[in-house]
């Protein structure tokens, strides 16, 4: 007869094959950051991201997921560290440029894992989740060793750092759980929190979505980015990796096992031009099966518009006129703000043609903030008396 503990090394070893390099077993308990969870959603902090504040109850208790679960099973797959070789396009965040959407691909590997586990306990119930169901995963995760909590609020693995997605496997198994990660591992390093253009990091462990990049470029898909947040988002279209980029302990972050986080996604080596000229269909055959299906079309070329106005270079004014006829208002009013960001000799006529024939009054109102803000960067540009060469200024 197998024993519990003889049943988890098992366990680790078949996880291990399928490409996890983290396994960890935590007790099926009430999370310990839950009330850490309800003053974020009490603060408003997730936005819109309602789904959250409908399943507050359910986070308290992972019986929510899998009814009679006595086990979390936590594993860990590490994905590519962040790199722009070959890149011509807008930045993405590293998690999301694999080939295949890594929900599919988790789910499909801890299946499995499932599988095998009720090979050896027949009888056994199990339920997967990854990033989907209402459960504290993060927490679970630090519950069964897999790491701590970083000041940006990310997993992070001493050995692998916190490139890493994490999966659920809960089973009505007892199964013995490992010693959790009470231990902090950040120091005084504040480097995370220094670095976020958006200030979306107030204190250690807080992060508030509605200023995170990441939310902004992928979570919020039906509204404009705020003014003030946009020249923030930089040139990131979907997500960012600014506050693991700086993290010292991504520094030797290692290639991911999984073979589908190492391949390129067929959007790899698109053109901000391409991007905007590609037709519905076209962008939904390059997406489908990627992280970036999910946020649409829509939203993405809203997020390209503004890296595009804050890269500011002019051979991206063709690609940023394209957006400017798009036929979602939503691209058109990103497009009117980047093409304010221009100096007013380049896009002063283009944005006066534009206000003539746009009907949206939210693009109306972008449109006249750029052209105002593109006369303002105009005039404050203009050279003062005495700043011409030869001209004395006494």
């Amino acid at each position: 007869m197998t024993t519990p503990e003889q049943l988890a090394d098992s366990l680790r070893a078949a996880a291990t094959e399928l490409g996890f390099q983290l396994v960890g077993i935590a007790p099926a308990a009430r999370p310990g950051t839950l009330e850490h969870l309800h003053r974020w959603l009490d603060a408003g902090c997730h936005g819109e991201m309602g789904y959250m504040s409908r399943r507050r109850e359910a986070y308290a208790n992972p019986q929510s997921v899998l009814q009679g679960v006595r086990s979390v099973i936590m594993l860990g797959a590490a994905y590519q560290p962040p790199s722009r070789e070959g890149a011509r396009g807008p930045l993405v965040a590293a998690y999301a440029q694999g080939a295949a959407d890594y929900h599919d691909v988790l789910r499909q590997r801890a299946n499995q894992l499932a599988a095998q586990l009720h090979a050896w306990s027949p009888g056994c119930r199990t339920r997967i989740a990854v990033d989907t169901a209402p459960l504290l995963e993060r927490d679970f995760a630090r519950q069964s060793g897999l790491g701590w909590f970083g000041k940006n609020t990310m997993l992070i693995n001493k050995g692998i750092g916190s490139y890493f997605f994490i999966t659920a496997l809960l089973t009505d198994l007892e199964l013995p759980p490992d010693t959790p990660h009470e231990a902090q591992h950040c120091g005084t390093c504040t480097r995370c929190l220094d670095v976020c253009p958006t200030q979306a990091l107030p204190e250690p462990h807080v992060l508030d979505a509605r200023r995170c990049i990441s939310y902004l470029t992928i979570e919020l898909r039906n509204s404009p980015i705020a003014a003030e947040l946009r020249e923030g988002v930089g040139e990131w279209m979907f997500g960012c990796d600014l506050c693991q980029q700086v993290c010292p302990w991504n520094r030797k972050a290692p290639e991911p096992v999984v073979e589908e986080f190492a391949l390129p996604p067929a959007w790899g080596k698109l053109t901000p031009v391409e991007w905007l000229t590609a037709s519905e269909e076209q962008l939904a055959t390059l997406l489908k099966g990627t992280p970036l299906e999910r946020t649409g079309r829509t939203a993405l070329l809203r997020n390209l518009a503004i890296t595009l106005g804050n890269r500011g270079k002019v051979e991206d004014l063709p690609a940023i006129r394209l957006a400017m006829s798009d036929s979602a208002s939503l691209v058109r009013g990103a497009a009117a703000w980047a093409l304010g960001r221009f100096p007013a000799e380049l896009v002063a006529h283009h944005l006066q043609a534009q206000l003539a024939r746009e009907q949206d009054a939210d693009v109306r109102g972008e449109l006249n903030a750029a052209i105002l803000r593109s006369a303002e960067s105009a005039k404050a540009s203009q050279p003062r008396e005495g700043d011409f060469p030869g001209t004395s200024s006494f």
